[in-house]
């Protein structure tokens, strides 16, 4: 699969408040740091360095169970980046 592993059977589907992409992900959180336009913070901090705000900016929209719905939904997700089948929709 494109966005989470073979036999993902649990994953949160989120949308970016600033670039409105799209993407699942594993982790389950009402919010999250984009994976395209957001950094995650270097927690790596000297003692004179602030501590880092972390802009989690995309929002889950919806919590996707079971394997047949997390496959159907990366499929469809990613047809836009890799061109794939248009039949099983």
């Amino acid at each position: 699969m494109y966005y989470v592993p073979d036999g993902t059977e649990l994953c949160g589907f989120y949308e970016c408040e600033d670039c409105q992409e799209r993407f699942l992900n594993l982790q389950i959180a009402p919010y999250i740091v984009c994976p395209y336009c957001g950094e995650t913070p270097d927690m790596e901090i000297g003692p004179d360095d602030e501590v880092p705000d972390s802009c989690e900016h995309a929002k889950l929209i919806k919590v996707i169970e079971g394997a047949e719905e997390v496959e159907k939904m990366d499929g469809l997700l990613s047809l836009a980046y890799t061109g794939g089948d248009y039949d099983w929709i």
